[in-house]
């Protein structure tokens, strides 16, 4: 699952049942089928790329990644 594109996809019911226990790291709401989610990188110790919902991420065309908000623009010193 920790495919590097710059395109989200959609949860679909494999997505739900192997990732909605935790939910989105970056919003803490749980997923729904549908919603668009990308793999972005975070400041999470564990695991430096999880799944989360689009609209909580950024994509960086520098480094051809997405990044969560908060984390990419703290790493931009904004």
């Amino acid at each position: 699952m920790q495919q590097k594109t710059d395109t989200p996809f959609l949860v679909d019911l494999d997505i739900l049942n192997t990732h909605n226990e935790k939910g989105c790291k970056a919003c803490n709401r749980k997923f729904s089928l549908g919603d668009t989610v990308v793999m972005a990188y975070g400041p999470w110790p564990d695991e430096p790329v999880k799944l989360i919902h689009e609209q909580e991420a950024v994509f960086d065309d520098n480094t051809g990644a997405w990044y969560e908000k908060a984390y990419f623009m703290k790493r931009q010193g904004t």
